[in-house]
């Protein structure tokens, strides 16, 4: 079985991954476009911290990775959504590798580190299990929110410009091959081992016939290192999100192959989840960052927001990329560095909805579906009772609850845990009642 780091420091972690306005805001329905006063919640006044209506503690420690997923907790900082409901004393801190949000998670905001924030599936309820902590040791969390979904895309380095790779990485079988007799395997990166970076460059892989155990190379490189990796020959491959993509087209290092939109869309991307501990000891203020993160993803996701969100995460403090870099791709303009530049809201990143589809609810489903994949990788046993751990992590309920103070339409909270079906686009389904066909249908797989 595949072995997760668990048990490294922080030095450690990064030489093993490759040296590596205040005030009530009106809220939109799940079609972001409409602006019917029946798709609108009532405005909620801001509320004091000890009061029988407020949270009980106004502090909290968030960790970050500068991609977009990041936006909603940053635009709840700084646009005072946070605040709103009583959090006035939210840090937002910036984490240099997952590696080290992983570890600082792991210590809790009280011996320094943080109490939750950004995180790729499934590294809460893996972290949960303790399969990648010190010791294996068991730290509950909780997800919440699901902080938004696409913005991501397998970069390739310019050197296979001509080779085929696309979409359709089949096309390209030969330049696998052949790297590989000449033992100069196809090198591809992602930013944690067994989290969805990882099973996006491998879904990709193994669609196209490409066995990613077989016949490539896997490295783990900290995301601020894409860029560097790629122009210095170090990978030939990289699965990041915004704005290392563009970053990478933009400096003529590279072009992007596939975009996790046209591979999944509306696919489940990054996370919103505390320390199970935090949560039990403050619901009121849980609640309270939802709220607020609720708000935000609804301000991010209009794109008349968007050149402001741009400026922004482009901080110092935050992602300190220049707003030309941010830009087009938070505005639908993908530039895939092949000629081809995509035009299109709906494939862009998205916090709220898109085309109707809820994006913020946590379904169940979707947790089912990353341990599922990391039972097909290795990194989970085969008889590992993957439902269970879902129902002890997520907790879709405590965003329901927020939803319903919020005065959401009853419309636009689900009810329903699973979102049903899900179609990828080599015709591969996954169906989260039976996940045991989705892993008997896959060709490549390590189980």
């Amino acid at each position: 079985m595949t072995k997760f780091p668990s048990q490294v420091s922080r030095r450690q972690f990064l030489v093993a991954a490759g040296a590596s306005a205040l005030g009530s805001v009106v809220l939109h329905s799940c079609t972001a476009s409409s602006s019917s006063p029946d798709n609108q919640a009532q405005s909620t006044p801001a509320v004091n911290v000890g009061s029988g209506e407020g949270p009980e503690t106004a502090t909290v420690k968030l960790g970050f990775i500068p991609v977009v997923e990041s936006a909603p907790m940053i635009v709840a900082k700084e646009k005072g959504f946070f605040a709103k409901y009583g959090m006035t004393d939210v840090q937002v801190s910036k984490q240099a590798s997952w590696g080290v949000a992983r570890d600082n998670v792991e210590i809790g905001s009280a011996g320094g580190g943080i109490d939750g924030g950004q995180w790729q599936l499934p590294m809460p309820h893996l972290i949960s299990e303790g399969k990648i902590t010190k010791g294996n040791q068991k730290i509950p969390m909780y997800t919440l929110l699901m902080l938004n979904t696409q913005g991501n895309g397998i970069a390739i380095a310019g050197k296979h410009k001509d080779a085929g790779i696309g979409l359709d990485v089949a096309k390209a079988a030969a330049t696998f091959e052949r790297l590989k007799a000449e033992e100069k395997a196809f090198t591809a990166a992602f930013t944690f081992p067994g989290a969805n970076q990882e099973f996006w460059m491998r879904y990709w892989l193994a669609a196209g016939g490409i066995d990613p155990d077989q016949q490539t190379k896997l490295l783990v490189i900290p995301s601020a290192q894409t860029v560097a990796n790629l122009k210095t020959g170090s990978c030939d491959a990289f699965s990041t999100g915004d704005p290392w993509p563009y970053r990478i087209v933009k400096d003529q290092i590279g072009f992007m192959a596939a975009l996790t939109a046209q591979m999944w869309k509306n696919h489940p991307e990054e996370y919103f989840a505390l320390r199970a501990d935090w949560v039990d000891a403050h619901p009121k203020a849980t609640k309270a960052l939802l709220k607020g993160l609720i708000e935000a993803q609804q301000w991010c996701d209009d794109f008349a927001n968007r050149p402001e969100l741009a400026t922004i995460l482009s901080k110092q403090k935050y992602f300190n990329t220049p707003v030309a870099i941010l830009s087009d791709p938070l505005l639908g303009k993908i530039d895939l560095g092949t000629g081809q530049v995509i035009e299109d809201q709906t494939l862009a990143v998205r916090y709220w909805n898109n085309d109707g589809v809820q994006l913020s609810y946590p379904y169940k489903s979707h947790d089912l579906w990353f341990l599922t994949e990391s039972q097909r990788w290795g990194y989970l046993a085969a008889d590992t009772d993957t439902q269970a751990i879902v129902d002890k992590v997520n907790r879709a309920d405590l965003w329901q609850e927020a939803a319903q103070d919020l005065g959401l339409p009853a419309a636009n909270i689900p009810q329903q845990t699973s979102r049903g079906v899900e179609k990828f686009f080599d015709g591969t389904e996954f169906d989260p009642a039976n996940p045991s066909a989705y892993l008997k249908s896959l060709k490549i797989k390590k189980i």
